[in-house]
């Protein structure tokens, strides 16, 4: 069985409305689900019901600091619904937040990649009844930003070769001519260039790596990995410690889930002929262009992201978040708890409040009809 993960929460630990802080990973298993008896006639999301939700319970979930904003604007909008359940989501990472839930330690992990084929031959998911699968729901859609700090320079135009060899230390200063040829406008300087990356096993590393070796091979060589695969440059933990560790520096860089950029500078990435800002639309059109990862269960949507398209407007650098659950739990209070949340949030409702909170893509018609039927499966 694996062990869930240490995480660095570094006073960055997500506490929404009246749930208190989540405990160490070992209290996590603690779920105390007593008497959870749905209303299926009820809304369990964050709009009115004639009737009041008879739901109840605490439901734990771990993992994706990308969704921290998201599950802030969801939690509060599902509490506010079912006042009797309780939801605490700890963003310590997608690593540690799939170790917790292989473990039991949650009854749902967020994260920004999906379970391999064979961490799932070789998985032993605790919380879920033996022999039975796992649905894994791209619930959260969101560009991943490459951000910068340089004076005076709000944006850049990049193409990926010159964005993987700012990343493996090929590129040293923001003057360099593979950046000046594509901004004769910017007056750059000679600062030397201090790429930041992820300490901790992050989706979002995983999803920047698997962009630079598909877009830049001959520049990125190395596979992609949640685990940042080079020695060197500053490493930060979790997404609010790349996003301090950007901001504190001058001439730094990173990558990050673009609902954090903030004040950042940001990078156009160059698809086709053409400088492509992130934008929510720009990440919804990608994962709408790439097709379903095959040999799949029913429940599980995994999408092989096309981070080579060509295609006008689209935005390659994207993370596509998982919601990832049991079809079947050990215990049916979570199984009730977890499709009631998860409904809610593939919602029109819940896609609008994470659209509003965090800048992420709505998921369109025809994958939430997937969603829905994968949710359906949650027993």
């Amino acid at each position: 069985m694996h062990r869930p993960s240490s995480s660095r929460r570094n006073g960055h630990h997500v506490k929404f409305n009246t749930f208190g802080r989540t405990a160490a990973v070992t209290a996590l298993a603690a779920l105390a689900l007593s008497g959870c008896a749905a209303n299926e006639d009820t809304a369990a999301g964050g709009g009115s019901s004639e009737s009041a939700s008879e739901l109840t319970g605490t439901l734990v979930g771990a993992g994706a600091s990308s969704q921290q904003s998201a599950q802030e604007a969801w939690t509060t909008a599902f509490q506010t619904a079912n006042p009797d359940v309780t939801i605490e989501y700890d963003p310590a990472g997608s690593g540690a937040g799939r170790d917790t839930f292989l473990a039991g330690g949650s009854a749902f992990a967020g994260s920004d990649r999906a379970f391999k084929d064979d961490e799932i031959a070789e998985g032993d998911f605790a919380a879920c009844a033996p022999d039975t699968g796992i649905v894994e729901i791209p619930a959260y859609i969101s560009p991943i930003a490459v951000i910068f700090n340089l004076e005076g320079i709000d944006t850049l135009n990049l193409d990926a070769a010159t964005i993987a060899g700012i990343f493996n230390g090929s590129i040293t200063t923001w003057n360099d001519e593979q950046i000046a040829s594509q901004n004769p406008d910017a007056e750059l300087p000679d600062t030397a260039i201090t790429p930041v990356h992820r300490q901790d096993d992050s989706g979002t590393t995983e999803n920047f790596t698997e962009y630079l070796g598909a877009a830049a091979p001959e520049v990125w060589t190395d596979e992609a990995d949640g685990v940042w695969p080079l020695e060197g440059g500053e490493a930060a933990s979790q997404t609010s410690g790349m996003i301090d560790a950007v901001t504190g520096g001058e001439g730094t860089v990173g990558y990050a889930d673009a609902s954090r950029a903030g004040d950042l500078g940001t990078v156009s990435v160059k698809v086709g002929e053409e400088y492509v800002p992130y934008s929510a639309e720009a990440a919804a059109a990608i994962v709408d262009a790439s097709p379903m990862a095959e040999g799949r269960t029913e429940g599980d949507l995994a999408v092989e992201i096309d981070r080579t398209s060509e295609e006008a407007g689209v935005y390659p650098i994207v993370l596509v978040s998982y919601l990832i659950g049991c079809e079947e739990y050990t215990d049916p209070a979570s199984a009730e708890l977890v499709k009631a949340y998860f409904s809610y949030i593939v919602s029109e409702e819940g896609q609008q409040e994470a659209a509003d909170a965090a800048g992420s893509a709505p998921i369109s018609s025809d994958l939430f009809d997937k969603a829905s039927a994968a949710i359906e499966l949650i027993k």
